[in-house]
């Protein structure tokens, strides 16, 4: 492809995307083709030759874009948001461009350097201790894992890397930890038998009591405990674990203290947040994902650690072929995580950072509690509905209720409740278990949100709940 035909087909480009903002709209939230459309629709065997880029695009348009359940639509309510901004799409454009591979300092220095700056601004941004470095990592289950490696390491004195885990290793979070908690504890060689999860209390935090006597009980059966995860917005609920509590309660027994933020932590941008962050002066390492709730394209995990040695420790290499002159003067993010080669992903937080400024960014994260503050006051005062936990961010879980109904009766209501809802298009809400007992999630956090989408998504709501 010459430049010239690159400049038409990058201007349409960009054209399509820009409508694609104003237009999203129009779409349904999520996706309705069937399982195999889309396979059945591509050719069984790649061209032999090369094909033009108008058919390519059309083929986009017509047979790809059906099957794209749209993210960045102003009633996406589900999970949690995966934002983008016009900043950062550009940012992305950029980089691609350039298709630098940053794993050392020398194969790109601008990166490394932008990347150190941009993490000590996000992590003053949030209120993150100064003796705290950060590294981006593509999602939080990496950087969970990551932090799980060092814990490894460091109550293993750093033997494990060399020899294998010998003495099983005990790590603790709460029943509403994430998933990908479970994942990493098999892949960094705990074993699951030795993951505990801790109860919870009503509001669905960890008790820090129960943590203590677990890890006293595993001591006392000659097991090692070596990390404990807390959580500041957990997946189900966004419960935010005692964490001022459970902080003294690693330090005193020796255990890795790892803080999984991923969704919660952009609130602390806001000083009325603030208090999200107390015990941070205990924490070993966080996380926390801009690709969320702070307007960077998917993925960018900001990832913070106290103790810089025992991250590079236990990851870094020293093959001939990646020494360069300049090694004992920089930071070589290889040796931060696990991935060897890493994209340019500080450029895009970048971009997002100065577009908006802290205050434009503050004032996002404002809108969308205030908008779920005002959902969770329509759940509260129409008594065919109820709260089924504490609304901490942006997150409402809620329920249809019905006299009469047992349990299972009511999830089941809640499920058709909640498939009649999403077959409309023209939202997606998405649902989760709290303590046993069916929950709707209406998650507001789309940068395109605003107030007329949420109270057209309680209308629709609470008018299929009529129809049942």
């Amino acid at each position: 492809m010459d430049k010239e035909t690159f400049r038409r087909h990058g201007y349409e480009f960009i054209d399509w995307v820009a409508d694609y903002f104003e237009e999203v709209e129009k779409y349904p939230v999520r996706s309705t083709v069937k399982p195999g459309e889309i396979r059945a629709a591509l050719p069984e065997k790649p061209p032999p030759s090369g094909e033009p880029m108008d058919n390519i695009f059309n083929d986009f348009r017509e047979i790809i874009l059906p099957g794209i359940t749209h993210w960045q639509h102003p009633g996406w309510f589900a999970y949690f948001p995966a934002n983008n901004s016009p900043a950062s799409v550009l940012a992305e454009l950029l980089t691609a461009g350039i298709g630098a591979q940053c794993m050392v300092w020398q194969t790109s220095p601008a990166a490394t350097e932008l990347e150190e700056v941009v993490m000590r601004w996000l992590g003053s941004m949030i209120g993150l201790p100064e003796t705290m470095s950060g590294v981006i990592q593509d999602t939080a289950s990496t950087a969970t894992l990551c932090a799980l490696l060092t814990a490894r390491e460091k109550a293993t004195g750093f033997e494990s890397n060399r020899s294998g885990l010998r003495l099983p290793l005990c790590v603790y979070t709460s029943e509403e930890g994430h998933s990908s908690i479970d994942k990493d504890i098999k892949i960094a060689g705990y074993g699951l038998d030795y993951l505990r999860h801790i109860p919870t209390d009503r509001n669905f935090a960890m008790i820090p009591g129960e943590l203590e006597k677990a890890i006293e009980k595993d001591r006392a059966e000659g097991l090692k405990p070596a990390c404990v995860i807390g959580t500041i917005g957990t997946t189900s609920s966004t419960a935010v674990d005692p964490l001022a509590e459970i902080g003294p309660i690693c330090r005193r027994h020796g255990l890795w203290f790892h803080v999984d933020a991923a969704y919660g932590g952009t609130a602390a941008l806001l000083e009325e947040k603030k208090q999200l962050l107390a015990g941070s002066e205990y924490f070993d390492t966080f996380v926390f994902n801009p690709h969320k709730w702070m307007l960077t394209n998917f993925d960018c995990s900001a990832y913070f650690v106290r103790d810089e040695e025992a991250l590079v420790r236990t990851f870094e290499i020293h093959p001939e072929y990646l020494k360069t002159g300049r090694d004992s003067e920089v930071k070589n993010y290889r040796d931060w995580g696990i991935q060897l080669g890493r994209r340019f992903r500080a450029l895009k937080l970048w971009f997002v950072i100065r577009s908006y400024g802290v205050e434009g960014l503050k004032e996002m994260v404002r809108e969308h509690i205030r908008l779920a503050n005002l959902f969770k006051g329509w759940v509260e005062e129409d008594d065919r509905f109820e709260l089924m936990a504490p609304v901490q961010f942006s997150l409402v879980c809620f329920r249809f209720k019905k006299d009469g109904l047992n349990e299972r009766e009511l999830d089941a209501l809640n499920a058709d409740l909640l498939e009649k809802v999403n077959r409309s298009g023209k939202v997606f809400l998405t649902h989760t278990s709290l303590k046993g007992r069916y929950a709707l999630r209406m998650a507001i956090g789309q940068r395109t949100t605003q107030e007329r989408h949420v109270r057209d998504a309680w209308a629709l709501i609470i008018d299929t709940a009529g129809q049942l």
